[in-house]
């Protein structure tokens, strides 16, 4: 994912020379999720894959909209990201998120899940990337 991982703030990198562009998860939280017909949620958290430390999910709460409601979003799937506004910007429209499979603290991040979640968005999932290069 372009511009967000789990590093420091920028300031930071800055005087290290590091990419001024990379964000803390810790910022990026409360970000506005902007989908291509408007505002839909804010990201609420990431899920983060604990062996390659790959963010592969934003989980957004869509409360705003639809009261206690989260769904996961792949970071692939991010368009633009606006550091002054504090948004993110998705191809995806407010009701194809609206009807996505919800997330809960609950919840089993399966493969199953994952096929569902990516089949649901119409999308080839991350792990076949991975595979084609083993």
């Amino acid at each position: 994912m372009s511009g967000i991982g789990a590093g420091g703030g920028s300031s930071i990198l800055d005087d290290i020379g590091g990419d001024p562009d990379l964000r803390s998860t810790n910022e990026v939280t409360g970000y506005n999720l902007l989908a291509t017909d408007g505002e839909i949620g804010h990201i609420d958290d990431f899920i983060l894959d604990d062996e390659t430390w790959t963010i592969r999910y934003l989980i957004v709460a869509t409360r705003n909209w639809w009261p206690g409601r989260k769904v996961l979003i792949s970071p692939k799937w991010i368009q633009n990201v606006s550091w002054e506004e504090r948004e993110v910007g998705i191809d995806l429209s407010r009701e194809a998120i609206k009807a996505a499979p919800e997330y809960t603290d609950e919840s089993l991040l399966t493969r199953d899940y994952e096929r569902v979640l990516y089949g649901y968005y119409d999308r080839e999932g991350y792990w076949v990337d991975e595979y084609a290069a083993v």
